[in-house]
């Protein structure tokens, strides 16, 4: 008869355990990165009455006879599922999408490590991302070595030069034709004009800089192209700081081959008359290594209502396309963030960009035999298994989801659910406490 009394016992305790970690599930529903656990029971050993028998002779067999003597916890395991996303758009929060921990340390040799899912950093005084615990986050510097993250307010970058750049341009698709003349029928109906071929058709400006870090301006000129001249040029304007500004032609053969930069200009007097016929020439002078070259032109050309002519000396539709140069200024640190890689980006007030470290994460091989010793930490145990480090979205690790949190897994249907049969049951093992003692009570009164 006492036996139901320690078993009621015994159900109450384990019940009470169930209902603790159930509260302690419920009390962390809004902990970030926490992870929620789950308790199972199991029998306690019963006591054999009789042992089985097997069969003999015309008498079959018979079962072991047993009496239970109560229940005890079997497991207390952790549930690593993901948590909920919350979005805090603060640059320092950091969520893991998938698996792995965060490493962080308290040691000035981060020997000691210690794990968390929880991605809720700030950046301390010196500079370092800390935990709210105050334990340094460990990652890879710029060596690839193991340390803790640190943020250098007094990072800059040096000013670089512009490497070399090649200009290509295209060259007439016909070598130049050696004729007397050419006539060219046609009527025009307007006064004298004068056609400047010096005008450029397109011009832009790149930004170049030297070895100290000092910006210089480039302008390129995309000039008119005439077929069959047998070279092809373009226009550069050198507009330095410190310098006086000079023209730079870049000049190609008909085959496309870079020959040399030559100073120069190009001019012209031609003009049309009222009947259309050219009066003049047109010259190309002070390129170096040619003589002038130099035509006229005794007829007419067509022109439209515009005064534009329908037949041009333009070989082509022209096009500019922007090219990326090398080379900044000198700039200092800014601000910095993180990336779904765990870089630390610094932004630079010269806008570089500069990966001054990555976040380290660590994996198990069985997280739920990982120890929990407060503040959102865990630490490894031989269960466990060994920490395997990596860095975000490598290897069976996941990326880093910047500006989020991972909320609690907790459930909370699930834990009223369980709330209400853990009631339940310690309410049962209750009553066989109170039936055992009125039992015993009625034993006692048989003595009146």
């Amino acid at each position: 008869m006492m036996r139901s009394m320690y078993s009621g016992v015994s159900g109450l305790r384990v019940h009470q355990t169930k209902m603790d970690v159930i509260g302690n599930n419920i009390a962390n529903v809004n902990t970030v990165g926490f992870k929620g656990s789950k308790v199972t029971f199991q029998e306690v050993f019963s006591q054999t009455i009789r042992g089985a028998g097997s069969p003999q002779g015309g008498r079959g067999g018979t079962n072991p006879q047993q009496i239970g003597l109560g229940v005890n916890v079997a497991s207390i395991n952790v549930i690593h599922t993901k948590g909920a996303t919350m979005t805090t758009n603060v640059p320092t929060d950091v969520m893991i999408d998938g698996s792995g921990f965060f490493v962080v340390t308290n040691d000035v040799n981060f020997q000691n490590k210690f794990y968390t899912r929880a991605g809720s950093f700030v950046e301390d005084k010196l500079g370092f991302i800390v935990d709210p615990n105050g334990f340094k986050v460990l990652g890879y510097n710029e060596n690839n070595e193991v340390r803790p993250v640190q943020i250098n307010r007094s990072a800059t970058v040096v000013g670089t030069a512009t490497g070399d750049r090649e200009i290509n341009a295209d060259t007439p698709p016909n070598p130049a034709l050696n004729k007397s003349g050419i006539q060219i029928k046609g009527n025009i109906n307007f006064g004298d004009d004068t056609y400047d071929a010096t005008k450029d058709n397109y011009s832009t400006t790149v930004d170049v800089f030297d070895s100290l870090g000092r910006v210089h301006t480039i302008r390129v000129d995309f000039k008119d192209r005439i077929d069959g001249a047998g070279v092809s040029y373009r226009k550069l304007t050198f507009n330095g700081a410190d310098a006086d500004p000079a023209d730079v032609y870049v000049k190609f053969d008909a085959s496309g081959n870079y020959i040399g930069l030559f100073e120069g200009s190009v001019a012209a007097d031609g003009t049309f008359s009222e009947t259309g016929s050219v009066v003049g020439k047109l010259t190309i002078a002070n390129i170096p290594g040619a003589n002038d070259i130099s035509f006229t032109i005794n007829d007419s050309v067509f022109m439209d209502d515009n005064g534009k002519p329908l037949l041009t000396h333009f070989s082509g539709a022209s096009d500019a396309k922007g090219v990326s140069l090398t080379g900044n200024s000198a700039g200092v640190l800014d601000n910095w963030s993180i990336s779904s890689k765990g870089e630390v980006i610094g932004n630079f007030t010269n806008g570089e960009r500069k990966i001054l470290a990555t976040l380290m994460l660590a994996d198990f091989d069985n997280p739920s035999g990982m120890q929990k010793i407060g503040n959102n930490l865990f630490i490894e145990t031989p269960n466990s298994g060994t920490a395997k480090y990596g860095t975000p979205a490598s290897g069976s690790l996941g990326a880093l989801n910047p500006g989020a949190l991972e909320m609690s897994n907790v459930d909370l249907s699930q834990e009223f659910t369980d709330m209400i049969t853990t009631q339940r049951g310690f309410q049962a093992n209750s009553r066989i406490i109170t039936t055992t003692d009125e039992m015993l009570q009625e034993l006692v009164n048989l003595k009146r």
